[in-house]
C-alpha cells in the first residue's frame, strides 16, 4: 500500500465539484482557502471560486506547484467484488490505466451484466466507505452517472503526476483525495435538498436550506470541528448559485481543511488500496 503523504507546514486548499462533461453552463468548480493561524491550524477562509470549462483548463489546475492539499468530488476507485467479478487487474494503477482505455458503452454492458445477474435490493457492488458515506456505488452509471466521473478524472489525476493518498505515489505536494460533500451536508440539513440543476426545481425551500447549511458551517457546527470564513460578497454568491456547484465545492475544501490537519490526512490505517475511501467518512471525534 501507498503511505500517504505527510503534511507540510501549510497547504493550499483546494475543494472540487466535478463534472464528466464540462461547459460553460455547467463548468468543473474549483474553491481556494487556506486556514489562520500558525501552522494552519485556525478556521478555514475561503479566497475564491473558479469554473474550469473544460478539461484543458482542469489539467491546468491540477499542474500548478505545490503544496496544494485537494479534495475532489469523484470516486477514485471501483468496489473489489467488482473488480474480481469482471476478472479486471487488481492493483489500482493497472486497474486505473485499464479502466481509462475503455469506451464507456463498453463499461455500461459489462456493469448492467454485472446488475442483471444480481437479485432485486442488490444489484450495485459497493465500496467499504459507501455505508459510512452514504455515497452512491462508484459503478452506477446513471442519476448520478459516477462512474464516468472517475473514467474522466482519475486518469486525468495519474496523468498530471499528482499523489492520490493511500493509492497511488506521485509529486508528494500536490495531494489529492476523494471527498462527498453530501455527507457534510446530511450532517448538518439532514435529509433536505440545497440544490437543483433544473430551473423548475430551484425552490424558495432550497434557497433556504443553502443558508441554514452555510450558517452551520460558519458557526463551525459540524463533527470536524472548523468553522468557515466568508464575506458577505462570498456568502451572497454561494447562496444565489441554485445549482449548489460553488456550496458543494465548499463543503470539499472543508473536508480538505480537515484532511490538512490529521495524520495521514485522515484515512484509515486499514483502507482497501483497491477500492480508496472518501475523506472524513466513519471519522469519530470521540475516538480520534
Amino acid at each position: 500500500m501507498v503511505q500517504p503523504v505527510e503534511s507540510p507546514p501549510a497547504w493550499r486548499l483546494i475543494g472540487v465539484d466535478f463534472t464528466s462533461a464540462p461547459t460553460r453552463r455547467k463548468p468543473i468548480t474549483l474553491a481556494h482557502g487556506s486556514r489562520d493561524g500558525p501552522g494552519g491550524t485556525g478556521p478555514l477562509r475561503l479566497a475564491g471560486v473558479e469554473a474550469l470549462h473544460d478539461f484543458a483548463a482542469f489539467e491546468r489546475a491540477l499542474a500548478r506547484p505545490g503544496p496544494w492539499l485537494g479534495v475532489f468530488d469523484l470516486p477514485f476507485g471501483l468496489p473489489r467484488e467488482l473488480v474480481e467479478e469482471l476478472g479486471w487487474p487488481r492493483d489500482w494503477l493497472a486497474l486505473i490505466r485499464h479502466y481509462a482505455g475503455l469506451e464507456r458503452s463498453a463499461i455500461r454492458e459489462r456493469f448492467a451484466a454485472f446488475c442483471d445477474a444480481r437479485p432485486a435490493g442488490g444489484k450495485f457492488a459497493h465500496r467499504a466507505c459507501d455505508g459510512p458515506a452514504g455515497s452512491s456505488p462508484s459503478m452506477k452509471w446513471v442519476n448520478p452517472p459516477v462512474a464516468w466521473m472517475l473514467h474522466a478524472g482519475v486518469p486525468r489525476l495519474v496523468e498530471a503526476g499528482v499523489t492520490l493518498a493511500g493509492l497511488h505515489a506521485g509529486d508528494p505536494v500536490r495531494v489529492a483525495l476523494e471527498g462527498y460533500p453530501g455527507l457534510l451536508a446530511r450532517e448538518l440539513i439532514g435529509a433536505r435538498s440545497y440544490k437543483s440543476d433544473d430551473t423548475a426545481k430551484q425552490t424558495p425551500e432550497r434557497l433556504i436550506a443553502r443558508k441554514d447549511l452555510l450558517e452551520a458551517l460558519e458557526q463551525g457546527r459540524t463533527r470536524l470541528g472548523l468553522r468557515l470564513k466568508l464575506s458577505h460578497a462570498q456568502r451572497d454568491e454561494l447562496v444565489a448559485d441554485a445549482s449548489g456547484d460553488r456550496l458543494d465545492a465548499v463543503l470539499c475544501l472543508v473536508q480538505a481543511a480537515w484532511a490538512s490537519g490529521q495524520p495521514g490526512h485522515g484515512l484509515p490505517p486499514r483502507m482497501d488500496p483497491l477500492e480508496g475511501w472518501i475523506v472524513s467518512a466513519g471519522w469519530d471525534p470521540q475516538a480520534g
